[in-house]
This record gives structure tokens, C-alpha cells and sequence, in this order.
């Protein structure tokens, strides 16, 4: 038996047989061509039909990985019209009077190079999106199809990385769990392989050696080991590992359906974290009570321009009619930092996430704020929904926030257009100045959610895109804890409730510490809320 180590990003165990997968070769050679011109023309319809290829895989994988997941290929046909992408390709071709194909591919390989040489994690897993995106066009170009060759039976598959096309596109059916030597655990492969709910390992390197193809195997995709030829014993101890966790699945089961209440009878609210309609269906099914946190800057992302108003009233009410009822907590745009809009046109920062973000772009924006919240409140004679501004930090911003607000109620009530004009308005307390001066805020405020990320790295002074000093990252920090504690009974004090939305909610070791601190909602991944459900009947 071989035992190897890799990272895992998707929980579950597998066994079966390895298989490396089979992808057309393609030989790009470097031909040189007598019209340059004709071949920016090739280029450019390549690029067309590139496109039209990611709308349809766009809109054809949506029930498969989700609508917030489809996005991505929105994000790729963008790229292909991105002059930073586009103009290295075209100026190869001209000055060195050669085919589209070398062109796109040296230029491509060139930008993921570039993007897997950053130091930042996030731009590094970006490196293969360039690489899928590159492969597409050279593919038109050369006139080979697309595809991968499966295989009849189901298998463990293998490879070097699996861009986000292919395994958007795999059939689950035939592949057990994804394993391979490079990637990243927080690339757009991890993520399709988590919502697809396929056990996934990575950064075995030079280990996971091509001689193991066709060889029996199982594997841990929450430990990230993966056993070639494994002992009986080990099979029977993953075997059983499997056994307990579907056995804890059944427990969970039984909490469904039922109110949140902690061991002496006061109740807490589970809500789900959601980015997209399409995510307010799996709120749902995980059986959240509310949604706590609807993060609206993903109707910004994947795009060349702003959402109109009616295209972001129409998200809100989907949203606010799936969830039949329950309480749905909007968070105004949060665009800045690590999530940027080329269309925003911001200027570059030497620290975005101390920068033009959140609701300092909404108060210098004022038309574009109001645009937003009258569609949210358009939305809101649909359903039970809240606004919440993220990143106040003194009593002026909320005040001018909650004076655009009522701008936006004006207009709306000039044109004779409905919408419930006392819908609750909260803030999330994500730096130690919102949460010191918390109990002035809570006098101005509906309710309070707690944003343990940004609060965390703020507190600690700590990059959390930074993976270099993620050792020092201290999410229990007593710092932290006592910020949160000061905030939950300040709101307690103006009569407003507090929650949670960031990842601490889920956090199950601090879960009888927010039961103490008499928190009275944790909004969370849905996957967590049973498991939180049915802890807090213990605390």
C-alpha cells in the first residue's frame, strides 16, 4: 500500500479505480502566414464563436452547478473581449507574422504564468481559468473538437488540474472523485466539485505518478489522503468513517423542520449565506429559517456594465418569493477590495481592503445606491425583506445612508410605485470602530449582523487574502470575542437583535460561547444549519 498526502477540497470518501484523464492532444506549431490582417480576422471569429460556446454552457449548466457557479463562464466570454487578454494575442501575430494559434496560445500561457507567479492565492487560482480560456480558442482555430474521452465505468480521476470547463462538464455518474497534482483550494474547480458533491483531493505534485493509472484506491476528501492499493484495514476504517457520517446525516434529519431553541428554551435564528437566486433554492432546502445575509454584489460581478434597476428588482423578488415569507436581509453593494469591477473603474490602491469600498462607494455613487435601493424596495411588497449597509464605521455614514434611503422612497412614492416603506434598515459591524461605538449605532439601527471576516482582519491587522501570515490569524482571539460580546449586548440594551454573518457563525467551538452571549441569529452556509440546529438544543 502507498500512501499519499494532498490538500482536500471536497469531503466524501471513494473508492474505486484510478484513471488518468485522456484529453485530445493538441500540437500548436508555429506557422508563419503572409496576411497578418487575415489572421486577426481568424482570431476575432474564433473569439465569437468562443463566446457563443460560454453562453451556452453559461445557461445549460445552471441546474447542475448553480447560478452563482455559471457566472464564471460569463466571467471567461468577458475575458475574451478583455484588450488585456486580447491585444498581446493580435500583436504576436503582427510582429511576428504568424498563426492565430501559436499567438493565442504563447500569449495565454504567458498570462497564466503570470497570474500563477502572485503571491495572493485567489490570483494564482486564476491561472487556469486563462489556460481554459486559451484552450477554447486554439481548439476553434485548429478545428479539433472539444471534449474529454470518459470512461464506460465509474473511476477516480486524475490528472495534472481539471480547468472549470471540464469539470463542469463531467458526467457524476461516472466519476466517484476528482484527484490531481496541482490546483488550488479555492479555484473554480474546488468550488464546482464541492456543489456537485464530488469528493476532491489536491497538490499530491510529482507523487501522484502516472504508474499508478488503472490501480485500486480509496480516499478521504476531508483528511486529503488518498491510499493506492490500500490494506484491508484501512478500507474498513474509511468504510466505517462513511458508515458514521451517514448515520450523523440521519441524525441531523430529524432537527429539520423544527424551530432553533437552546437548552433553557430561548430561541436563535438559523439564516443561510446566499449570492444568488439560485442559492435561495438551496437556502431553502437546507432548511434555513431566513436568509441573513443576500450578498447583492454578484448581480455587479460577470458583467460589462451596471445592472439596470429592473433587472436587480426582479433578483430581489425571485429571492424574496422563494423564501415564501421568511425574513430575507439584503445587503446593499459590496463591491471594492478583493472583489473588484473593471467597469467600476476605481483607482488602483496600495490597500483596497482599507480603500474605496462598500458604502463609501455607495455615498460618493449617490445615484447609484438610490438605483439599487429603489429596486429593493420595489421587492419588498414580495416577501419579508430587511436592508443592511455594510462597512459603517461612524454615525455619519449610516445617517446619510438612511437619508438616501428615504431619497429612494420619495422618488418611488412620486411615481406612484408600491413598496413597503417600514422595512427593518441594519448594519453589519465588520471593524473595531463600528463595534466601540456600537451603542450609538444601535440607537439608529433596526438590528445588527456581525461580519467576522472583515472584523477579524481588521482587529488583528492580518491580510486575509494573505496566506503567508495565515498562522497568525487568530479567529479566536479574545479581541474578536470581547468586540462581539460588547456589540450583541449594546443592541440588547437599544432593543434591536444581533447576529452573525460571517464564517464564525458556523464555527461549531464557539457555538456555546454565542449561546451564552445570547446572540439571536447565526447566518451560515446552508449546509451547516442542521448541524447548528441541533448543537444549540445542547448549549
Amino acid at each position: 500500500m502507498i500512501t499519499l498526502q494532498g490538500k482536500g477540497v471536497s469531503t466524501g470518501i471513494a473508492r474505486g479505480r484510478l484513471s488518468f484523464l485522456k484529453r485530445q492532444t493538441l500540437s500548436v506549431e508555429k506557422r508563419s502566414v503572409d496576411n497578418v490582417e487575415q489572421e486577426v480576422e481568424r482570431f476575432n471569429t474564433a473569439r465569437q464563436t468562443a463566446a457563443a460556446q460560454l453562453d451556452t454552457l453559461s445557461s445549460t449548466m445552471l441546474d447542475k452547478i448553480g447560478e452563482k457557479n455559471a457566472l464564471l463562464f460569463e466571467i471567461h466570454r468577458m475575458m475574451l473581449e478583455d484588450t488585456d487578454y486580447c491585444d498581446p494575442i493580435i500583436e504576436i501575430i503582427r510582429t511576428e507574422k504568424v498563426c492565430a494559434e501559436y499567438a493565442v496560445n504563447t500569449a495565454g500561457s504567458r498570462l497564466a504564468q503570470d497570474f500563477a507567479d502572485m503571491d495572493d492565492e485567489y490570483m494564482k487560482a486564476r491561472a487556469i481559468d486563462v489556460y481554459d480560456v486559451s484552450k477554447r480558442v486554439v481548439e476553434i482555430l485548429s478545428g479539433e473538437g472539444q471534449g474529454l474521452s470518459q470512461n464506460d465505468e465509474p473511476v477516480i480521476l486524475a490528472a495534472d488540474d481539471f480547468t472549470p470547463s471540464e469539470t463542469a462538464q463531467l458526467d457524476r455518474n461516472k466519476v466517484l472523485a476528482l484527484v490531481s497534482r496541482h490546483g488550488a483550494a479555492n479555484s473554480h474547480t474546488a468550488i464546482f466539485a464541492r456543489t456537485m458533491g464530488i469528493p476532491a483531493i489536491i497538490s499530491f505534485g510529482a507523487f501522484l505518478s502516472g504508474d499508478f493509472s488503472g490501480k485500486q484506491v480509496i480516499l478521504d476528501g476531508e483528511t486529503g489522503v488518498l491510499h493506492i492499493e490500500p490494506e484491508p484495514q484501512v478500507i474498513w476504517e474509511l468504510e466505517k468513517k462513511e458508515a458514521q457520517q451517514r448515520q450523523e446525516k440521519e441524525r441531523l434529519e430529524k432537527v429539520r423542520g423544527k424551530p432553533t431553541f437552546t437548552k433553557s428554551g430561548r430561541s436563535m435564528k438559523l439564516y443561510a449565506n446566499i449570492g444568488s437566486v439560485s442559492d435561495a433554492d438551496t437556502a431553502v432546502a437546507g432548511d434555513a429559517e431566513g436568509v441573513g445575509l443576500f450578498r447583492s454584489e454578484f448581480l455587479y460581478l460577470g458583467r460589462n456594465d451596471y445592472p439596470d434597476e429592473n433587472s436587480q428588482y426582479d433578483s430581489y423578488r425571485k429571492v424574496l418569493e422563494k423564501m415564501g415569507g421568511r425574513q430575507v436581509v439584503i445587503r446593499t453593494l459590496d463591491i471594492g477590495a478583493d472583489k473588484q469591477v473593471a467597469y467600476f473603474q476605481l483607482s488602483k490602491e496600495e490597500n483596497p481592503a482599507m480603500g474605496m469600498r462598500a458604502i463609501r462607494i455607495c455615498l460618493t455613487r449617490p445615484d447609484l445606491f438610490k438605483m439599487q435601493l429603489r429596486a429593493i424596495y420595489r421587492a419588498s411588497v414580495h416577501g419579508n425583506a430587511a436592508i443592511m449597509f455594510p462597512m459603517i464605521t461612524s454615525l455619519n455614514e449610516l445617517r446619510r445612508a438612511k437619508e438616501l434611503a428615504k431619497a429612494a422612497r420619495e422618488e418611488l412614492e412620486a411615481k406612484g410605485i408600491p413598496f413597503k416603506a417600514d422595512i427593518p434598515i441594519g448594519i453589519m459591524i465588520e471593524t473595531p470602530a463600528s463595534a466601540v461605538i456600537s451603542d450609538l449605532l444601535a440607537k439608529e439601527s433596526d438590528f445588527f449582523s456581525i461580519g467576522t471576516n472583515d472584523l477579524t482582519q481588521y482587529t488583528l491587522a492580518i491580510d486575509r487574502q494573505n496566506d503567508a501570515i495565515a498562522s497568525f490569524c487568530d479567529t479566536h482571539h479574545e479581541a474578536i470575542l470581547r468586540l462581539i460580546r460588547l456589540t450583541c449586548e449594546n443592541a440588547h440594551k437599544a432593543g434591536i437583535w444581533c447576529g452573525i454573518c460571517g464564517s464564525l457563525g458556523a464555527d461549531v467551538q464557539l457555538t456555546k460561547t454565542f449561546v451564552d452571549m445570547e446572540l439571536d441569529e447565526l447566518s451560515v452556509e446552508p449546509s451547516y444549519i442542521l448541524k447548528l440546529r441541533a448543537l444549540i438544543a445542547e448549549c
